[in-house]
C-alpha cells in the first residue's frame, strides 16, 4: 500500500503542477460541474467523477483515468470512483472522488464497522503514545493508508471551491490525543475526536452499525477545523461561475438522437483540443 499512496501522491503533485501552470482549465471544468447542482443537490457529485477522470485523461499527459461505475463500485472492496493510470510507470491506483461543502468531510465509510468498536476498547480517552500507535496500525485503521480521496471542496454562497487533499501522514504522526465526545452540536451519536499535541482537531470517527446509514460512521474530517493537515491543489480558493448553456445543452440533449449527440461530440472535443492549445479567448 505504501507503493499506492506513493503513486497518488505522484499524481497530486502533477496536478497541481497543471493547475498553478494553467488555472483557467480547472476553472471551467469546476465551473461546470458545481452548474449541476442548478440540476439537482447531488447530481454534482456523481458527475464530478466522470468530469475528473475525462479532466486527467485530457489534459495530464502522463496520466489516464477511468470512472469506475456504480455498479462496479459496489463490487469493489476498496473505496473507489476513478481508477488513474501513471502511463510512465504502468501503476495503477484507486481515487475515491468527494464532491462536499466547506465543513465535515467524510474520508472513509468504515462499512464493516470496525473503528470504532476498535477505539471503545481502550476506554473514553488515549493519551499513550503507543496505544494511539496500535491504534493506527490496527486492521481496523487501515484507511488512514488505503484510501486516496481527491475532495473538492465548494462554497456555494460564494461561488468559490478548494481542491483539498487530507495529510494522512502528518495527521498520523501529531495525533496526541484521541477522545470520546457524547452526542451534541446537532449530533444524535457520538464520536472520538483526535487531537494534536496543540489541542488542535484533525479528525473523528463516527459511530454507526455496519446496518446504520453511512453518513452515521467511518472516519470524517472538518476542512474548516482541520484546514493545517490539508493541501490545496488550487492553492486556495477559486472562483467559479454557472455556466447556465450548460443546463440547456443537457437539457436538449436529452430529448436529442444519437446522431445529434455525435456531431454535438466532435464540436466539443475541438474545444477540448483549442483549449490544450491556449488558442481559446475564456
Amino acid at each position: 500500500m505504501a507503493e499506492t499512496k506513493k503513486a497518488f501522491k505522484d499524481f497530486t503533485n502533477r496536478l497541481q503542477l497543471l493547475i498553478g501552470k494553467n488555472p483557467k482549465l480547472i476553472t471551467v471544468t469546476l465551473s461546470n460541474i458545481f452548474t449541476m447542482r442548478l440540476i439537482g443537490n447531488k447530481t454534482h457529485g456523481d458527475l464530478a467523477e466522470i468530469a475528473i477522470a475525462e479532466f486527467v485523461s485530457q489534459f495530464m499527459y502522463d496520466f489516464k483515468a477511468i470512472h469506475v461505475g456504480k455498479d462496479l463500485y459496489r463490487a469493489k472492496q476498496s473505496e473507489e470512483d476513478i481508477q488513474v493510470i501513471n502511463e510512465v510507470t504502468k501503476e495503477k491506483f484507486p481515487v475515491s472522488l468527494k464532491a462536499y461543502g466547506d465543513g465535515p468531510l467524510q474520508l472513509s465509510t468504515d462499512k464493516n464497522f470496525q473503528m470504532f468498536p476498535k477505539l471503545e476498547k481502550y476506554g473514553p480517552k488515549i493519551t499513550d503514545k503507543n496505544q494511539i500507535q496500535e491504534v493506527l496500525d490496527s486492521p481496523a485503521f487501515s484507511d488512514f493508508n488505503n484510501i486516496n480521496v481527491l475532495p473538492l471542496i465548494y462554497d456555494e454562497k460564494n461561488q468559490r471551491c478548494n481542491i483539498l487533499v487530507f495529510d494522512y501522514e502528518k495527521a498520523k504522526k501529531t495525533i496526541a490525543r484521541i477522545v470520546y465526545e457524547e452526542e451534541g452540536s446537532g449530533r444524535k451519536h457520538p464520536v472520538y475526536r483526535f487531537y494534536d499535541g496543540q489541542g488542535n482537531y484533525i479528525c473523528e470517527v463516527r459511530y454507526g452499525d455496519a446496518a446504520a446509514n453511512a453518513l452515521q460512521r467511518g472516519l470524517w474530517t472538518h476542512t474548516k477545523n482541520a484546514l493545517k493537515y490539508f493541501d490545496s491543489l488550487t492553492g486556495g480558493w477559486i472562483d467559479y461561475s454557472h455556466n447556465l448553456i450548460l443546463v440547456t445543452l443537457f437539457s436538449h440533449a436529452l430529448i436529442s438522437t444519437v446522431e445529434g449527440h455525435k456531431d454535438s461530440l466532435e464540436r466539443l472535443k475541438l474545444d477540448i483540443e483549442a483549449q490544450k492549445k491556449g488558442t481559446i479567448p475564456y
